[in-house]
C-alpha cells in the first residue's frame, strides 16, 4: 500500500516568507509550486525547484487565477480561454526552471478558487485539464474525491490522483472545508491516525460527524499551517509503522 504527501510550496514573495519549505521537505514526495500569479517570483521558483531535487521530492505546477494581492483565494469570471490560458503560462514558467534543473514538472494542482471552482464546475474542469493536456497530455492532476475534474479527467483519459487533507475538515462528498486550522492543529497524532484511516480504509469522519468514503492517492499537509512540520514528521512516521509506504505519486497511479 502506498500514499503520495504533497505539499503547496514557493509561495513567498519577495522579502514575504511564507510557509517553510526546508523542514516540509524531508516529508513530501510531491511539491506543488506557485508558478506567480498568487505567490511566488522567478527567484522562489527556482529556489524551491533546487530544494526539491536536493530532496528527491517530485515538483508539480500550482496554477492559480492572476490575483496576487488576494493570494488566489478570490473567485474569478473568466472564459474557459482564459484559464487554460493562465494554466499554460504559468505550466511554461515553470517548465523552464525546472528544464533548467533538469527535473520533470509530474504534476499539477490549481490553487485556491481556481481549484475548488474546478472541483464543482465541469467547464472550469475542462478548461484546466485542456491547458495541462497541451503542454503534457501524460501529466497527473491532483483534484478531490467526487469531483468534477475527476469526472471530466476521466472522460478525457487524463491521470487524476484523489487527493484527501490533513489538516483540513471534509464534507460527506469528499470536497473539503476551506477553514485553516492554523494554531487549532495540537492532537498530531489523531490527525496522523485520521491520514492512515483514510489510505488504509478509504473512510474519513466528516465534519457531521458521519463517516465519508474517500480514495486516498495523495495527502495534503499545508506548509503554512503552524505546526506543520511536526504535523508532516507524524503522519510520515504513522504510516511507516502501519505498513504504508510513502511514494511519489508516479510510483502510485
Amino acid at each position: 500500500m502506498k500514499v503520495d504527501l504533497n505539499c503547496d510550496m514557493g509561495e513567498s514573495f519577495g522579502m514575504y516568507e511564507l510557509g517553510n519549505d526546508e523542514g516540509m521537505m524531508p516529508y513530501i514526495t510531491s511539491a506543488n509550486i506557485a508558478c506567480g500569479y498568487h505567490a511566488g517570483d522567478p527567484t522562489i521558483m527556482r529556489k524551491t525547484i533546487e530544494l526539491a531535487k536536493e530532496h528527491n521530492v517530485q515538483i508539480g505546477a500550482h496554477p492559480s487565477f492572476p490575483d496576487l494581492m488576494g493570494f488566489g483565494r478570490r473567485h474569478m469570471n473568466c472564459t474557459a480561454s482564459e484559464i487554460k490560458d493562465y494554466v499554460l503560462y504559468q505550466l511554461g514558467a515553470l517548465r523552464e526552471f525546472a528544464r533548467a534543473n533538469g527535473v520533470p514538472i509530474a504534476h499539477c494542482k490549481p490553487h485556491g478558487a481556481l481549484y475548488m471552482m474546478a472541483m464543482e464546475d465541469e467547464k472550469v474542469a475542462k478548461a484546466i485539464l485542456e491547458g495541462i493536456a497541451k503542454t503534457d497530455d501524460n501529466m497527473i492532476v491532483f483534484a478531490m474525491n467526487n469531483s468534477a475534474v475527476v469526472e471530466v479527467g476521466e472522460k478525457m483519459g487524463v491521470r487524476v490522483a484523489k487527493e484527501t487533507y490533513s489538516d483540513r475538515e471534509h464534507t460527506e462528498t469528499g470536497s473539503i472545508i476551506m477553514t485553516r486550522k492554523g494554531s487549532e492543529i495540537g492532537d498530531y497524532d489523531s490527525m496522523a491516525d485520521r491520514v492512515v484511516r483514510m489510505v488504509k480504509e478509504g473512510k474519513v469522519t466528516a465534519h457531521t460527524g458521519n463517516d465519508a468514503d474517500v480514495i486516498a492517492e495523495t495527502v495534503c499537509i499545508h506548509g503554512d499551517t503552524p505546526g506543520a512540520v511536526k504535523l508532516a514528521k507524524t503522519v510520515h512516521e504513522k504510516l511507516t509503522h502501519n505498513g504504508v509506504e510513502v511514494a511519489p505519486i508516479q510510483n502510485i497511479l
